[in-house]
């Protein structure tokens, strides 16, 4: 069974390209500086997947 769902991959893939495109920004309602990291676009796409219902283990704690 696999551990996400295809909305989760879905999100993933549009929070990298924003990354990319330089407009992906952290922090709680992007008030943050802009992601450069590839890993954290990968953990702020799973978030917003999350936030959406998507099909995605919860954080390790």
């Amino acid at each position: 069974m696999p551990k996400y769902g295809k909305a989760a991959s879905k999100s993933v893939e549009r929070a990298l390209r924003r990354e990319k495109r330089g407009t992906l920004k952290s922090g709680k309602g992007g008030k943050g500086g802009t992601v450069k990291s590839r890993k954290q676009a990968i953990a702020i796409g799973l978030s917003e997947a999350r936030k959406r219902g998507a099909k995605v283990p919860q954080k390790r704690s």
